[in-house]
Formats: structure tokens, sequence, C-alpha cells
């Protein structure tokens, strides 16, 4: 899980697009909300969703699988749901768990 949080949060820093992270190993409330608003069909068989999850404002773009997958087929801008250029204030979300 860390390394896949660091690779979202390095892709993210790299190409300058701003997010927030919410850790949810500290924050209950994080935990809570993010568990909360992952769609029941992107839900594990068994157990809570693990992260990372990324949201952009309330909206669930998918795990880290997916973005993976949009990583390599050079569509993270349309992943992320962005329409502005890159740098540009955006409402990107991380859900992250320090450890």
């Amino acid at each position: 899980i860390k390394k896949q949080q660091q690779d979202v949060l390095g892709f993210l820093e790299a190409n300058k697009i701003e997010f927030e992270e919410k850790d949810i190993a500290a924050n209950e409330e994080n935990r809570k909300w993010m568990r909360e608003n992952v769609p029941e069909d992107s839900r594990p068989a068994s157990g809570n969703p693990l992260p990372p999850r990324l949201f952009n404002d309330s909206r669930y773009l998918g795990d880290y699988e997916a973005f993976f997958e949009a990583r390599e087929n050079n569509a993270v801008y349309a992943f992320l749901g962005l329409t502005a250029p890159p740098g540009s204030k955006v409402g990107v979300h991380v859900f992250h768990s320090k450890p």
C-alpha cells in the first residue's frame, strides 16, 4: 500500500497536479468518508476498501490499479477528470494511510 501511495503522490507532484492528501490512519472522519464514498461495485468482496483511493472533489475516480492503467495509457488527466492545464488548482484528493 505504501509503495502504491508513493507512486500516486510522486506522479502528481512531478506533474505539478495540485492535490490534497487525506490520511485515513490518523483521522477517523477521513476513513469513514472514504469508505462511504467508494461505490459498491468498486469495493472488495470482503472487508473495507483500502487506500490509495482517488477522488476529484466528491466524485470517485478509482483505486491504484485504475490510476496505474490510466498512467500506462497516457490517460491520467482524463482519469483525474482534469480539464484545466497541468499545474492549475484542481480538487483532487488522495486518501492514504501513513505508517
